[in-house]
């Protein structure tokens, strides 16, 4: 899909980082946005950035938490109702909590996997139908990570919801491919990104909150913050994603180093070995 200019984009996260800088290039491309997050100060933001951004195209927004499908299906339904018709969707929130496998608690997993993967289905429950559709050429973004390729000690619960969402990805491509659609799907798999990732409990609901955090993971905290300040700006890991829809690449990287690293853990696997894991830098 080589021509944005004028068509319709959806981005979920799009409050800051990864989600904001989706924004900003997407109109900066002519392309008209629904704009969805929890994050109902940070949505506003996003939205007045773009002023001096949009070629025309017009800006919606809508607070909505992806992990709750009647949310997402509202999103879709006034998407389609106010555009009528979408051509890139952006599932794009997404939210961390770090811990070992054994001390992160159920709350832990059923937030992320609400976020990270089921946020991934339901936006493709609600939009690719009517995006297949339309008969037109289109385009799914799923900001997978590179946590999604590599499973990192203190982030396994963040690694099995982004896993999944590769999966969930790369089933999508295949289903749509021998479906004969002309809609493409990029796994987008950025490393350390200087965004907000490391403070989600500002969004976590009050049902999965814990009362007392493990150890390991207030000790983690303050890494996780040092990784992300020092990590790649967002507007690069935008511009990578719309060179991927452009040209209609499958997995796309951000950083050096993690494709030679995917050779190797493949290569591990294949021998039987547990397989290192990269400085995801």
């Amino acid at each position: 899909m080589r021509e944005l200019s004028g068509k319709i984009a959806v981005v979920t996260g799009a409050a800051s980082g990864i989600g904001r800088a989706l924004a900003l290039r997407l109109a900066a491309e002519g392309m008209a946005l629904m704009l969805a997050d929890v994050d109902p100060g940070g949505l506003a933001e996003t939205a007045s950035l773009l002023d001096g951004v949009s070629d025309g195209g017009k800006i919606l927004t809508q607070i909505t938490d992806v992990s709750d499908a009647v949310a997402v299906q509202h999103l879709a339904d006034r998407t389609f109702g106010e555009f009528g018709a979408v051509h890139v969707l952006c599932n794009n929130a997404g939210v961390l909590q770090t811990g070992r496998m054994w001390t992160s608690e159920p709350e832990d997993f059923a937030w992320m996997l609400g976020v990270n993967l089921w946020g991934t289905l339901h936006g493709i429950r609600a939009f690719v139908p009517r995006m297949i559709a339309q008969d037109t050429e289109g385009h799914i973004v799923n900001t997978v990570s590179v946590a999604g390729l590599f499973a990192i000690p203190f982030g396994g619960a963040y690694s099995v919801s982004k896993y999944a969402a590769l999966a969930a990805s790369q089933a999508l491509a295949q289903d749509l491919a021998l479906a004969g659609s002309r809609l493409r799907v990029t796994a987008l798999c950025p490393g350390w990104v200087k965004t907000g990732i490391g403070h989600s409990d500002r969004v976590r609901p009050e049902n999965l909150t814990v009362a007392e955090r493990a150890e390991d993971e207030m000790a983690t905290a303050g890494v996780v913050d040092g990784l992300v300040e020092g990590g790649m700006d967002p507007a690069e890991v935008a511009l990578a994603a719309v060179k991927g829809i452009r040209e209609e690449r499958f997995l796309v990287f951000t950083h050096a180093g993690h494709e030679e690293g995917l050779r190797e853990q493949a290569e591990a696997l294949i021998a039987g070995g547990l397989p290192s894991f990269p400085l995801l830098e």
